[in-house]
């Protein structure tokens, strides 16, 4: 996927196809988010009172952005996972068994790609949080469309855990997804928060 064009990633999302989709999606927010952070910091490494946070939050934002893209190819193969576990046999009982067992391990790792997403995603708002009072003015708008493709990447990828949920039959791994979304709500208000702070000062 990384290798891809725009134009041929578009093409394949937009295609009646099982995957790339929201969860790769949801990725790839997550990616853009971080690689704004990590121009932001980029056109504020001038500032030597605040080098040392600016220069911490270039290098986790640059961490941040191939996590995030090898998880939008992480869940393109956990979805091909889900489907080859539906399409096994189930003749006899013990073929249905199977089958179910399969399925229910596949949505586990189907869930705990979009979970580490929404894990990026809030270390990609708390970077924006560290820029926001130190970051270039010139390019401050740029920390809200972080913040806003964080956001995004969020509550995507919450909804990607939620419906693989649904078929998840053991309780310890459906408490561990669930609460890996527990926070998006808050995370999506501490984005809002930024975007509102960067609006107010470009507005000034």
């Amino acid at each position: 996927m990384r290798k891809d064009s725009l134009e041929t990633f578009l093409g394949s999302l937009a295609a009646r196809l099982p995957a790339p989709g929201g969860g790769a999606s949801a990725a790839l927010h997550a990616a853009q988010a971080a690689a704004l952070t990590g121009m932001v910091a980029r056109y504020s490494e001038q500032d030597a009172e605040h080098a040392a946070t600016v220069t911490a939050v270039r290098d986790t934002a640059d961490e941040l952005r191939e996590r995030a893209l090898a998880l939008a190819e992480d869940d393109a193969a956990a979805f091909g996972a889900v489907s080859d576990a539906y399409r096994l046999p189930r003749s006899t009982d013990e073929e249905k068994a199977a089958r179910s067992r399969a399925i229910a391990a596949a949505l586990v790792g189907a869930g705990r790609v979009p979970a580490e997403v929404v894990a990026v995603a809030g270390e990609v708002v708390a970077l924006a949080e560290q820029l926001l009072p130190v970051g270039n003015r010139t390019v401050l708008s740029d920390v809200a469309a972080a913040a806003d493709a964080a956001r995004a990447a969020a509550t995507t990828a919450r909804v990607n855990v939620e419906v693989n949920l649904t078929g998840i039959t053991d309780d310890a791994e459906r408490a561990e997804l669930t609460a890996a979304i527990a926070g998006v709500d808050d995370l999506a208000a501490r984005a809002d928060e930024v975007t509102a702070a960067v609006r107010e000062v470009i507005a000034r």
